[in-house]
């Protein structure tokens, strides 16, 4: 019997006759695993339980509790919504159909059958019934040749198209219970652990994304093993759809965005640049701190100053389109990144190595022209500012310089109340080094410096290949927010390549010329962003320090304006913000009101307050908190409302 040898996650191996299924590995560890496992990682790709191993690996075995799990678990739900589609829908051909972040989707045509989210309740209750006939999902090879007879016999363009761009010999069918499809996998077992089924939405989307093509119906979907974890679920999406940040903007009055103006463009409204003045204020006193310099660059630059930077070479088709002055072949671009810029700053004039670290700052606002069908209201926009900086250090400052880089993200993250996240190491793919621009040697040293880096600050990490950008890798900041969405928010760069590409040099202590390092360091990300999750986060409640309106003065009838007024100028004087609202309202209506913009501090006065010269004091979301004093409430206010920095 011949045998392989597989190697654990935790390094141990053990020895399996060749042909051995994950499912029979699993067994042999042990039968909870068997019970609870979805998929196997077999040398980095996510496999089928029942495939046979017939080469020496590595594994990784999934429950529900890993990403590769949940994965063939959602691939094999959409599936077994697919068969549940066709048996109430004979004739429904069939796009495609991907597991996605939570849950699924599948693209099809149901003709001139119509079908909505009424319809959704009907497809559930028939993937519920399927699910528990225990179904198993078989994995077969075909050849082109079978897979383009087998979809022309049921009259499926769709499969005829993707089967065109596939060779022959890597093409396999999966079937469960009555329904086949074309498919990679992986899959579970079979569908007996699908409990809980919603369908979420119906969308329109055209073929392989382009519009020229039919509009198919994208329907969206989720399924869990157990019924609590579906309720929990959405109620989770209940509450996010209350923390839409484009819902709670609109109605806090912080941003918005116009057809003239054009998509992905935001437009800060005066209580949104408030907020974000705040923010910058914020960060700029933290990076003069830190030793940070400030600097303005242009929002355009010539087309050259990309072609130096490589920037024109990857990104210049996703740019907009260039800028053509009267002068013959002169071109500007919109300016998509900050770094080629701060290069030119630092070339302004010769470099000793005392004068390393030189670390430039700005927020400069950059240009990228993102597809119409991915903007997504302040996440994803056309135009958007960085609290960018960059570090040029001599090589042996780069281990040093990135920790203290990693220090100021932990304090954003720590004064804005994000207490769970990840450390990413993006590192390049290396299966695809022709994406990238430098050379390996530096790459390694480049990848080593960020991980010893963030081991020294005891960061959890976790290494993904592929996601590094073109010039270095980089330490990407994971945040789970209040419902546990994670976002990526704030990144550090070790870019050994651009100092090259702009020959940017420093006389060293031996007198003669070396290249910096640079260190590119957005803790914020983009404003944009990080205002969108940070609504999302504390669902509009900002900090009493960051919050555009911090107080309300309401006087409960007209007859007590005049003090009311003065109240305020006393306190626009003390640069407490907020307004005075004097609208001939009930007071009910008024603390209704100040409560649903989320004011942080509502001050009634009535005949007492003005007798005893006092404020009756309510705390937005907890209550009355009694009288005071006007100099005793300031105070107090003063003393919660410092920044952080």
């Amino acid at each position: 019997m011949s045998v392989i040898k597989i190697t654990l996650p935790d390094g141990s191996s053990r020895d399996y006759p060749k042909g051995i299924k994950g499912i029979e590995i699993a067994q042999s560890i042990s039968e909870g695993l068997a019970r609870n496992a979805l998929s196997i990682e077999v040398n980095g790709e996510i496999w089928d339980l029942a495939r046979a191993i017939e080469v020496d690996s590595s594994i990784k075995i999934f429950t529900w509790n890993d990403k590769g799990g949940k994965y063939a678990f959602w691939h094999s739900s959409a599936h077994l919504f697919a068969e549940a589609l066709e048996a109430l829908y004979p004739g429904v051909k069939f796009g495609i159909g991907p597991p996605i972040e939570n849950g699924f989707y599948y693209d099809v045509d149901l003709g001139d059958k119509p079908f909505g989210d009424d319809d959704l309740a009907a497809v559930e209750k028939k993937m519920v019934e399927l699910a528990k006939q225990n179904s198993a999902f078989v994995r077969s090879e075909v050849s082109k040749a079978d897979a383009i007879d087998y979809f022309t016999k049921k009259g499926d363009p769709y499969k005829l198209e993707l089967i065109e761009g596939l060779t022959d010999g890597s093409i396999t069918f999966y079937q469960q219970g009555n329904f086949v499809d074309l498919c990679r996998g992986p899959h579970i077992q079979n569908t007996s652990p699908i409990k809980a089924v919603k369908l979420l939405s119906v969308a329109g989307a055209y073929w392989r994304g382009d519009e020229k093509n039919k509009m198919l119906k994208r329907i969206y979907g989720i399924t869990f093993p157990k019924q609590k974890e579906l309720d929990e679920y959405l109620f989770l999406l209940e509450e996010a759809k209350k923390r839409d940040h484009r819902k709670l903007g609109k109605e806090l009055e912080l941003f918005t965005f116009s057809e003239k103006v054009g998509m992905g463009l935001p437009l800060w409204l005066p209580k949104g640049t408030i907020l974000r003045e705040r923010l910058e204020q914020f960060m700029r006193k933290a990076q003069v701190k830190a030793g940070y310099e400030p600097v303005v660059t242009p929002h355009i630059g010539s087309k050259q100053l990309y072609v130096t930077s490589g920037h024109y070479e990857k990104y210049g088709k996703d740019s907009f389109q260039p800028i053509r002055t009267p002068d013959e072949g002169e071109e500007f671009f919109l300016k998509p990144m900050n770094c080629p810029h701060h290069c030119e700053i630092y070339k302004f004039k010769p470099r000793s190595y005392k004068d390393l670290p030189v670390r430039y700052a700005e927020f400069g606002t950059v240009y990228r022209y993102e597809q119409s069908g991915e903007l997504h209201g302040l996440t994803r926009v056309r135009g958007f500012t960085q609290d960018d900086a960059h570090i040029f250090c001599r090589p042996d400052q780069v281990k040093e310089e990135f920790i203290k880089v990693i220090d100021l993200v932990l304090l954003v993250f720590k004064s804005l109340g994000f207490e769970n996240y990840t450390a990413q190491v993006s590192l390049r793919d290396p299966e695809n080094k022709a994406k990238y621009i430098g050379e390996d040697h530096l790459w390694d040293k480049a990848e080593r410096e960020i991980q010893e880096a963030a081991d020294q600050c005891g960061l959890v990490t976790v290494a993904v290949k592929g996601e590094a950008a073109f010039y270095g890798p980089k330490l990407d900041f994971m945040v789970k927010d209040a419902l546990g969405r994670q976002w990526q928010l704030g990144t550090i760069q070790v870019d050994y390549q651009l100092p090259q590409r702009f020959e940017l040099e420093y006389v060293g202590a031996d007198n003669q010329k070396h290249r910096p390092v640079m260190i590119h360091r957005a803790p914020f990300g983009s404003l944009e962003r990080f205002v969108a999750v940070l609504i999302e986060h504390c669902a509009g409640n900002f900090p009493l320090w960051l919050s555009p309106d911090q107080i309300s003065v309401l006087p409960i009838s007209e007859k007590f304006h005049e003090y009311a007024q003065k109240l305020f100028e006393d306190f626009k004087a003390n640069d407490i913000r907020g307004f005075f609202d004097d609208r001939d309202e009930k007071i009910g209506r008024k603390i209704r009101d100040a409560e649903v913009k989320k004011v942080p501090y509502m001050l009634i006065v009535g005949e007492k307050e003005v007798a005893e010269g006092k404020v009756a004091v309510r705390k937005h979301g907890v209550g009355d908190q009694g009288s005071m004093l006007v100099n005793d409430f300031i105070n107090l206010f003063l003393k919660e409302s410092t920044p952080p920095v």
